[in-house]
């Protein structure tokens, strides 16, 4: 990981960081896999948005909202 990405991510719980990095191999595999079968550019980030979503919300289940 890059420099400044380990200072965002400093202080953040080690599940949550986890939850990323899970997302990030798997958008990213998944984008080049999309790519790769010549689909259109926007059905290529439309659907790793969709996904991208689903890490969103897994994400908000394990945090607690601040007061």
């Amino acid at each position: 990981m890059s420099v400044p990405l380990q200072i965002r991510q400093e202080g953040q719980p080690a599940e949550i960081r986890a939850i990323a990095w899970r997302a990030q191999l798997r958008l990213c595999h998944r984008y080049r896999r999309l790519s790769a079968r010549g689909l259109q550019y926007n059905i290529v980030c439309v659907a790793i948005a969709r996904e991208l979503a689903g890490y969103i919300w897994d994400i908000g289940q394990h945090v607690s909202p601040h007061p």
